[in-house]
């Protein structure tokens, strides 16, 4: 194995978006980031527990000959709350896809520009209709006491629905920081948050 020598940090510049443009922090979109932050980190603690419970359902299934319906919807809602969190994380750290071929030739302004428009026009209008449809769509299911339709399922159905709230909720926070990011990068405005060093 020796003469296979990688230089991890090598393979992590090759792979790494060459048209992303390091933006200036700012205080709101450092507050902002931070709470994406926060709320991917913890909901990342779901996929182990996703994990347990996958192996305790199919353990209980082939080794006792049960199942319980509760169980199999909790699997389902802690995939659906991990998936849907964690895309607002992938939008936090820039790991959503990107058609990188003609901007990264671009110079970083006009890079930026086109993340202000793209932002502005599609990813925040996006978020705000899935938001304003989802609304109604939770608060019925939290007035009428919706609870799965199976048999010893689980009750407080409105509770997974929230989720898309939080989650879409959670995405245009990390879209508005990367727009304010961004707009700090071509106007000097806000102000860039200098690092403090301890």
């Amino acid at each position: 194995m020796d003469e296979y020598n990688v230089d991890l940090n090598k393979v992590e510049e090759a792979v790494a978006h060459k048209a992303a443009v390091e933006y200036p922090r700012t205080l709101v979109s450092d507050v902002l980031e931070g709470t994406v932050e926060l709320f991917g980190k913890y909901t990342s603690l779901l996929w182990i527990v996703l994990m347990l419970l996958i192996v305790v359902n199919v353990l209980m299934r082939y080794t006792l000959g049960t199942n319980f319906i509760a169980l199999e919807e909790l699997q389902w809602h802690l995939y659906a709350v991990g998936f849907m969190v964690g895309l607002s994380y992938c939008v936090l750290h820039d790991g959503h896809v990107r058609v990188d071929v003609l901007a990264e030739h671009w110079h970083p302004r006009t890079r930026a520009v086109v993340e202000i428009i793209g932002l502005v026009v599609l990813f925040l209008p996006f978020c705000y209709f899935i938001l304003s449809y989802a609304w109604p769509f939770v608060e019925r299911s939290y007035r009428i006491g919706e609870v799965s339709a199976a048999p010893g399922g689980l009750p407080m159905r409105w509770l997974i629905k929230s989720v898309i709230l939080l989650a879409f909720t959670l995405m245009a926070m990390a879209a508005i920081a990367r727009l304010i990011r961004a707009f700090s990068f071509l106007t000097g405005f806000p102000r860039e948050r200098k690092p403090s060093h301890k």
